[in-house]
């Protein structure tokens, strides 16, 4: 019975329930009395549902179960746990020399070792195994000196060889933490930071796409995909719904963006899918789903209703996979043929949560602004580029980019990329209106023009337009004597104490000027006036 409701509000990732006492807080555990498993991270279920959402080639693909426990008849607390897996950002596969490259004709991209033919060997992609290095840096994970590959066997068609080359016993790093920031409020400020525990990362190779052909009963297969290297970065499940799954994602994401490890593009159709499922009555299958990038929604792959036995054996075709530091690295060792974490290190980048505090040291922007710059992607270059060329104060750029900017954009359903407004033009605008040479009306009808418009710079629409600020102070007071005589109930009204009177002059003063007239100098003309 509490099934359902768990799906409903968080379709499409792993959970565990946990009781929540009656009138009291979260508490993990059974009641005295359960016979249930209460530990975090266990279930006393025999059998778990997990659906796999997939974006062939670029991006990653997150492992979902659902562990229902009923431990008490009072109320139900998720507790979610993630498996991501993050495709490699490299030109060749994990074990191959095979090039990696997004919708190749089917099986163009497939060496002797991919396609499994008696005799080949795997050979250890280096750029793969930094990437993981990389990735466990960034996720304060401790880096195994030494790991080991094992393979996972199970049957399918576009797995040739009948296992996956995977770290199953010793993996490449462990023991790591995501901190991301969720919203605890209505409002944006309310942002708290929490952590979810990595277990672990791994490195993987993927398995080929299976291609359904309904109408012919048959499935095509295309081995292109098989063998890419993958990163397996599994979390703890110590989120307790799937708004805070979803932001610890989206924060992974930016990492791993941020690395360069995966270009992490991903398309999050699944869980509209289950949810839409769900509502029309429907049931949510235990099967592995792929994403099809054409139709742009998942397809079934292949069912998971019985009991997985992979039944794991050490690899016998790779030795153990070992990683030094400067203080352990052999004397005379070849640079290109050992990995030095320490280098590695040294290597990394500014992450994520280092930019945001420094996006709210040096301009003084509110914390929230900071992670809508780096949630959409682009939007934090094309600002620091608006920043560069314009003499605005950084808040008013910040409250431009955020609000009409992005807006536009969300409007348009536009990634940044294709914006028709490019950065210089934007910080062009900016200075007519740092400098009064427009008023903030104006510069909006400016925008609007720029973004019907690519090609035109914000003088020309200004000047086509005649939008320049009026400038004059005797054309401004004669406008400013004229209304206040044209409407004496609202001079009267103004008189009596009515603190709104005041912005209906100024409103209609600047709708006697078309907008040109800045309500900052007519609020001043109009109070002089009347004191007069």
């Amino acid at each position: 019975m509490a099934a359902p409701m768990l799906r409903w509000f968080c379709s499409g990732r792993r959970f565990a329930f946990a009781w929540v006492g009656c009138g009291s807080c979260h508490r993990r555990g059974p009641p005295t009395g359960s016979t249930s498993n209460g530990k975090r991270g266990q279930s006393s279920v025999a059998q778990q549902p997990h659906i796999t959402a997939q974006k062939p080639r670029k991006g990653y693909t997150i492992s979902y179960q659902y562990s229902p426990l009923k431990l008490s008849e009072c109320e139900w607390a998720a507790v979610v746990g993630l498996e991501i897996h993050a495709q490699i950002a490299s030109n060749s596969k994990l074990f191959s020399g095979s090039q990696v490259h997004f919708a190749a004709p089917p099986n163009s991209l497939v060496s002797f070792f991919d396609a499994s033919l008696p005799g080949t060997l795997p050979v250890l992609n280096r750029r793969c195994v930094e990437a993981a290095v990389m990735t466990g840096l960034a996720l304060d994970c401790h880096i195994n000196r030494k790991s080991l590959f094992d393979r996972k066997h199970y049957f399918y068609a576009d797995l040739p060889a009948g296992y996956q080359i995977t770290q199953q016993r010793l993996p490449i790093a462990v023991n790591g933490s995501l901190a991301y920031s969720v919203c605890v409020g209505r409002k944006p400020s309310q942002m708290v930071t929490r952590t979810v525990r990595v277990k672990q990362i791994q490195l993987e190779q993927d398995s080929g796409k299976s291609l359904h052909d309904d109408l012919r009963s048959q499935t095509l297969i295309d081995l292109n995909r098989a063998g890419i290297g993958l990163l397996e970065v599994v979390l703890e499940p110590d989120m307790s719904c799937g708004e805070e799954a979803a932001t610890a994602v989206r924060e992974l994401q930016l990492i791993l963006q941020a690395l360069g490890t995966s270009q992490a593009n991903m398309a999050d159709y699944e869980i509209q899918r289950q949810i839409n499922e769900l509502e029309n009555g429907g049931e949510i299958l235990n099967e592995t789903r792929s994403f099809d990038y054409k139709l742009g929604c998942t397809v079934p792959m292949r069912d998971k209703e019985g009991k997985q036995d992979y039944r794991f054996m050490p690899e016998p075709n790779l030795p153990p996979l070992l990683l030094y530091d400067s203080g352990s690295l052999p004397s005379g060792a070849d640079p290109q043929q050992v990995i030095n974490v320490d280098q590695l290190r040294a290597r990394l980048p500014e992450l994520p949560r280092v930019t945001r505090e420094r996006l709210v040291r040096e301009y003084g922007m509110l914390p929230e602004h900071s992670c809508a710059l780096l949630n959409e992607v682009g939007l934090l270059e094309f600002f620091q580029n608006v920043i560069k060329e314009t003499r605005a104060e950084p808040k008013k750029v910040t409250s431009w980019v955020l609000n009409t900017f992005l807006g536009f954009l969300k409007q348009q359903n536009l990634a940044v990329s294709e914006s028709p407004v490019t950065p210089s033009a934007l910080a062009e605008l900016l200075d007519l209106l740092d400098r009064k040479a427009i008023s903030s009306s104006a510069a909006k009808q400016v925008f609007e023009e720029l973004w019907r418009n690519e090609g035109k710079t914000p003088a020309q629409i200004v000047a086509e337009k005649n939008l320049e600020l009026l400038q004059d102070p005797e054309v401004l007071e004669r406008l400013c004597r004229s209304t206040l005589e044209a409407h004496p109930d609202v001079v009267m009204d103004l008189k009596k104490g009515n603190p709104r009177a005041i912005n209906k002059l100024i409103g209609l003063i600047r709708k006697a000027t078309l907008g040109r007239a800045d309500p900052t100098a007519i609020k001043e003309v109009v109070e002089r006036q009347l004191s007069s």
